[in-house]
């Protein structure tokens, strides 16, 4: 094997190492957005329990996401996310949709 193709081995072998990881990373705020659809959904269908889990989910996502890339607009969807899971979980289900709806907002811009 002459240096050129033992180069291209070892180059790719390590972009097929790191890829997984850095799309891992990327997908948390797409799951993050995906769970507070979710939640935003059942809260509107008065399902409070369900609203509180895809919340929790989409907090764990949105934190995953936060610690691989920091950004403003996650840092702000946790918060409204972590009020979702509080209101939710004293069965409000107005404030916990409201709480969810401006979590995808800032997850939404997140993205951009």
């Amino acid at each position: 094997m002459n240096r050129r193709n033992f180069a291209l081995a070892v180059s790719l072998g390590v972009a097929f190492l790191l890829a997984p990881g850095l799309a891992f990373a990327v997908d948390h705020v797409g799951e993050a957005i995906t769970h507070t659809k979710e939640a935003i959904a059942t809260g509107e269908q008065g399902r409070v329990d369900m609203l509180v889990t895809h919340a929790e989910a989409a907090l764990k996502h949105a934190e995953a996401g936060e610690k691989a890339k920091s950004n403003t607009h996650t840092e702000e969807a946790i918060k409204h996310l972590e009020a979702a899971i509080e209101a939710g979980k004293k069965n409000d289900g107005g404030a916990a949709t409201g709480h969810a709806k401006e979590a995808l907002t800032h997850l939404e811009e997140a993205t951009k």
